[in-house]
């Protein structure tokens, strides 16, 4: 893991990760992607783990006051089952039929919005039978690739949450999902003390876009925040798909 090539896409997922956890969700999806032109897929994503988690840290100070207490009391539990799913099933889990599933619900999702016509849907209130399911699959798929986003924002999108909220639920969320997929990711031989050195100096360029994103989200109007965050869904989507029929 060294030259000019791993080290440039390194640091593009990194401040990808970094974006994510100041509040612009879905593009930290892109990170595994990204560095997985360098190196495997699956050492890209043990890779960039400890980066999430660091990141993770910032996140919950920025967005300390701002979340929806309900609904990661329904995810939390349900996201915790599936981690452990994923984590007793991942000898035996194509990796492939996850990505292109991931891939196909959030592209389903993001063009039936995008392609809705007349005045919005009242909010939806947060369900617990909903959550529990998609909590579970956005835990399981977090797992296995880290990608959990899209069936999360099946979900959370519905429910029309404040733009801050949002942000801060979503990484209050996915600090505990991350933090929690550490002692299986090393049980599993996916972290390495080479792996955490290349880590903590990533970390460095990620924080500084925890920040970035921070204020991005301060910035935007919340129309184009939402707009923008069913956009980067279908996109991430799309390229899941790629993925899965490419592999």
């Amino acid at each position: 893991m060294e030259g000019p090539g791993f080290w440039a896409a390194a640091v593009l997922a990194s401040v990808l990760v970094g974006l994510s956890k100041g509040g612009l969700p879905v593009v930290g999806m892109l990170g595994v992607p990204v560095l997985a032109l360098t190196i495997s897929p699956v050492a890209a994503a043990g890779l960039l783990l400890p980066v999430f988690v660091l990141s993770d840290a910032f996140g919950l100070y920025a967005y300390r006051h701002a979340f929806d207490r309900r609904v990661l009391a329904i995810l939390i539990p349900a996201a915790t089952l599936g981690v452990g799913l994923g984590w007793a099933t991942a000898s035996v889990t194509p990796e492939r039929l996850v990505t292109a599933l991931v891939g196909a619900i959030g592209a389903v999702f993001a063009l039936s919005m995008l392609l809705r016509r007349g005045a919005e849907p009242p909010a939806r209130p947060a369900r617990v039978g909903a959550g529990t399911f998609w909590g579970a699959v956005a835990g399981f798929t977090s797992f296995v690739s880290h990608a959990g986003a899209p069936p999360y924002q099946v979900y959370v999108l519905p429910l029309r949450l404040e733009k801050t909220v949002f942000a801060g639920t979503t990484t209050i969320l996915f600090a505990y999902v991350n933090a929690i997929k550490l002692i299986p990711y090393w049980a599993l031989g996916q972290l390495s003390v080479a792996n955490l050195k290349t880590a903590a100096i990533l970390v460095i360029p990620a924080v500084l876009a925890v920040f970035a994103g921070v204020r991005l989200v301060k910035v935007l109007p919340q129309a184009l925040f939402f707009r923008l965050v069913v956009w980067a869904l279908l996109a991430v989507s799309l390229k899941l798909l790629w993925d899965a029929a490419a592999g």
